[in-house]
């Protein structure tokens, strides 16, 4: 079910037009930096967006601009997990694992998941309860599982939201949702 789910879901997004995918993403990023829960907090990890993902490169750009401390991850394919890692110039990244942007070797600087207050969860497809699919690879399943101080805010087009995500033990699911639309409260949903 997921997996056919995730198929449709990709299929789907990778159709959306680049043009259209930078100005949802520009409306989603314009109500998440209103959310309290951005505003009142110093220390965000990022997912860096790829694949017609919810482009977050400008809000990383921005948050950096402004001062913030962002954390984005490396995924090590050997244990499948994340690194965390300081990014403290978006010229520090570099082409990484699975084409994704990532800190250069050079230029990693490991974070504590302890000192992150908010994290930025992409996702392929989440139901208003706040569970999500993934690209199947598990790296933010064992993140989120980790993470108990800080809160998880799943970014989304619209048409990523579906009624129902079958959720298995190991799901952990967002406290928010931002689309382009509106802000879903996910703990309401429950």
């Amino acid at each position: 079910m997921k997996k056919v789910l995730r198929q449709k879901m990709l299929k789907k997004r990778s159709d959306v037009p680049k043009s259209e995918i930078l100005e949802k993403s520009n409306q989603i990023k314009e109500r998440f930096f209103e959310m309290k829960e951005f505003n009142q907090v110093h220390t965000i990890l990022f997912y860096i967006s790829y694949d017609n993902e919810v482009y977050t490169h400008n809000m990383i750009k921005e948050c950096i601009s402004n001062g913030k401390h962002v954390i984005v991850p490396i995924a090590n394919k050997e244990n499948r997990c994340l690194i965390l890692s300081k990014l403290e110039n978006w010229e520090n990244l570099d082409c990484g694992a699975y084409g994704i942007l990532e800190p250069g070797k050079e230029h990693v600087k490991e974070a504590s998941l302890d000192v992150i207050d908010l994290i930025v969860v992409p996702g392929v497809a989440f139901d208003e309860r706040g569970y999500r699919i993934g690209h199947g690879m598990g790296y933010y399943d064992g993140l989120l599982k980790d993470s108990i101080n800080a809160t998880h805010i799943g970014l989304a087009f619209e048409f990523q939201i579906v009624d129902t995500i079958p959720v298995e033990e190991h799901d952990i699911n967002v406290d928010k949702i931002v689309t382009e639309e509106r802000i879903i409260a996910c703990t309401d949903a429950m």
